[in-house]
């Protein structure tokens, strides 16, 4: 089962390992490696990921790396985090802000709390019921207010709130599901990981006039994309 929520006010800002410096420290190293956009990186410095972990884990909520928060699934790596919204929202060293953004894989909540000031509103799926729940006390707690949830594996997309601007996915399918696809909007992204068990290419795919164009970012290693709710 996944922890239950912290509810303290004061635990937002954190303490030792998870300091204003040691969240400092992480973004620095974000930097470093290629995450240039400063509004995502005061996102990332300023969302306390150690909300998002289980209590036992806080220590390394400002790693560099993915964790485990049940259920069989992780938080990303925030460079992940960084990277997958920088690629959704940056264009020509700006961000553009997205009407509409579809998650597929809410899982603890961070990415999506990361994501919700830049993006007008969010349609977040979550195939397991238990970190759905979570996620939801979290994003609460944190006033987080332009999301809606819902409880399914993300296969079918959301086709009754399509067309979307943007859909950013946190698990990994085979292939580019068509269906998503047919929900961007025009000049819309897709930014998903694809491939086999283990580890898959990072794309995204913007619909344009002529087509889809795609691009590979990086290698990147999600749990896959499964077709049952738990």
């Amino acid at each position: 089962m996944a922890s239950a929520v912290k509810t303290d006010r004061h635990m937002m800002s954190g303490i030792g390992m998870t300091s204003a410096r040691t969240r400092e420290r992480l973004v620095q190293r974000l930097e470093q490696n290629g995450i240039s956009n400063p509004i995502i990186l005061d996102r990332i410095r300023s969302v306390p990921r150690h909300l998002f972990v289980d209590e036992a884990l806080e220590s390394r909520a400002y790693e560099d790396n993915a964790l485990p928060i049940g259920q069989g699934q992780t938080i990303s790596q925030p460079y992940i985090v960084a990277l997958m919204t920088q690629a959704l929202l940056q264009e020509n060293g700006d961000l553009r802000v997205p009407k509409k953004v579809l998650e597929i894989g809410t899982g603890s909540g961070y990415q999506t709390a990361i994501l919700a000031p830049l993006v007008g509103q969010i349609f977040s799926l979550e195939r397991v019921g238990p970190l759905l729940e979570v996620a939801r006390r979290r994003l609460a707690l944190l006033e987080v207010t332009t999301v809606r949830f819902r409880h399914d594996d993300g296969h079918r997309g959301w086709p009754g709130q399509a067309p979307f601007d943007g859909i950013i996915v946190s698990a990994a399918p085979e292939g580019v599901p068509e269906v998503l696809l047919e929900q961007l909007a025009p000049g819309g992204r897709l930014v998903i990981p694809v491939g086999s068990s283990g580890f898959q290419n990072l794309i995204r795919v913007t619909k344009t006039p002529s087509g889809f164009e795609q691009e590979d970012l990086c290698r990147v290693s999600f749990v896959p994309m499964l077709r049952d709710k738990q």
